[in-house]
């Protein structure tokens, strides 16, 4: 049965699971791991984050700057190892980025304050190690293999890090703009920072020769890679366009994508379990799925009445987020094997589920799926168990 944890704008986190096999009238089942309704709004969840290891692990981000790292008990209840704050946040930012990996947990807000904190092993204290990005930032993602991470903004092209350099090389480095190669002849906008590998280039002027506005609202990773150097990304934009990047390939996009936000753009992406598949939602109430081969809208969910802020993919569920206040279950649909080919079924809501207080994130709990039973083949199988095996020497001459 897939699970996935919802955190609120109360602080509060739930499970929601979903059991297809249920011969109930609601196929899913909601539960609350952590009551955080004695803070209040101050520590909403921005974020969060798992780590399924040996021992499973919870991260959220919180709109008053705390971070906080839970583990499940045996009666299925989030407690509390260890919280801090993120102290170089303030007010009026929020975090845009939450990973965990291992013991440690990195953050990243608005304003560029990226933060690695490691549990020490006995789970007594938190090592914290600090390293400086540009602001304005709207996204920021860590890789499959935690080797690099990336990340876009508002007037921020979309740039790719590698970890262990951001937190090793001296904080005074981002500030004075150092580049990598010495030289102080190159184009300010195409120095790289110290620990920075690559950033994109705005796509080319529009047909009135003006200079198109930058602003990637979202992004994440693709395939994973071996190499820190060589990473497949996908940026989302406020104009509702989506861009595919392949860093070995040069510094602009290597597809562009137009128009695949119908209203206020992009919202949120993530990559789906599919090869060539992403999951969108825009500012309005639309969620798509989306062919990664040319761009196309394989399809879309209906009866959604608000903007989705936050999907969760699984292996054979997608979940959504939804700001009026509902988590829903929808189905995935395999992708045709040759592009444009035609789609028997769409992706439909399957489950709805209201919650009393907005959602603002979820994740999937990284357990393995269950397939879904087709009724007809099972009925047929159901056919055939109530056969009785016709045994040697049963058959008439």
């Amino acid at each position: 049965m897939p699970r996935f944890l919802v955190g609120d704008e109360l602080g509060n986190i739930k499970s929601v699971g979903y059991n297809p096999a249920s011969q109930e009238e609601s196929k899913t089942t909601l539960k609350i791991l952590h009551d955080g309704t004695v803070t209040g709004r101050t520590k909403a969840i921005q974020k969060l984050a798992l780590n399924a290891g040996e021992k499973t692990l919870l991260s959220a981000a919180h709109a008053n700057g705390a971070v906080s790292i839970f583990s499940s008990n045996e009666d299925d209840q989030l407690e509390l190892l260890q919280e801090w704050k993120e102290t170089r946040i303030k007010s009026d930012q929020s975090f845009i980025g939450l990973a965990a990996s291992g013991s440690s947990v990195f953050s990243c807000t608005t304003n560029g304050a990226l933060l690695m904190s490691t549990l020490k092993d006995d789970n007594s204290g938190v090592s914290h190690n600090l390293a400086a990005l540009p602001s304005r930032l709207c996204d920021w993602r860590l890789s499959h293999d935690q080797q690099t991470f990336a990340y876009g903004g508002d007037e921020v092209e979309v740039s790719l890090w590698d970890t262990e350099r951001a937190f090793s090389r001296p904080s005074e480095s981002f500030a004075k703009g150092a580049p990598v190669n010495g030289s102080k002849k190159r184009k300010q906008s195409d120095t790289l920072f110290l620990g920075e590998i690559w950033r994109a280039k705005n796509v080319p002027n529009d047909f009135l020769g003006l200079r198109q506005p930058v602003h990637n609202t979202c992004l994440t990773y693709l395939s994973p890679s071996t190499s820190t150097s060589q990473q497949h990304l996908l940026a989302g934009t406020r104009l509702g366009d989506m861009r595919r990047y392949d860093t070995r390939a040069g510094r602009r996009p290597v597809a562009v994508f137009k128009g695949v936000g119908k209203v206020g753009g992009i919202k949120t992406v993530e990559k789906g379990f599919s090869e060539h598949e992403a999951f969108i939602s825009d500012n309005g109430s639309n969620v798509y799925a989306v062919d990664l081969r040319n761009g196309s809208i394989s399809y879309g969910y209906k009866g959604l009445s608000g903007t989705a802020i936050s999907l969760a993919a699984s292996p054979t569920y997608l979940a959504s987020a939804s700001i009026d206040r509902y988590i829903r279950i929808h189905s995935v649909v395999q992708l045709p094997d040759k592009v444009g080919q035609h789609l028997d079924k769409k992706g439909t809501v399957l489950e709805r589920i209201f919650m009393t207080t907005i959602p603002t994130a979820v994740v999937w709990d990284q357990e393995q799926d269950i397939a879904p039973v087709n009724e007809d083949e099972q009925e047929g199988e159901d056919v055939w168990e109530g056969m009785k095996n016709v045994e040697e020497g049963d058959g008439k001459a």
